[in-house]
């Protein structure tokens, strides 16, 4: 019995919210994602405060997230919803 399904793995990566890195250690990501990244994460992005007529911009910390995701794909020469053609 031949393997005809050869899934692909997909790493979706994506970043949370900027905030002052101080309130950075609770964050988490998403439903399904994994924090890759620990503490207050990596101060590689600024937020703003908005201030009465002035927005100001700080220097703040996020967090790295992955998610693994099996996409469903046939092998080589095989095709089809059940990958039996040929």
């Amino acid at each position: 019995q031949m393997k005809k399904q050869c899934d692909q793995k997909l790493l979706i990566r994506m970043k949370t919210e900027c905030v002052p890195c101080s309130l950075n250690f609770d964050t988490q990501c998403p439903a399904g994602y994994t924090k890759i990244t620990n503490g207050t994460g990596i101060p590689d992005c600024r937020y703003y405060l908005e201030i009465k007529t002035h927005t100001l911009s700080f220097p703040g910390c996020r967090h790295h997230c992955v998610k693994e995701f099996e996409q469903p794909e046939c092998c080589q020469g095989h095709w089809g919803p059940d990958c039996m053609g040929k």
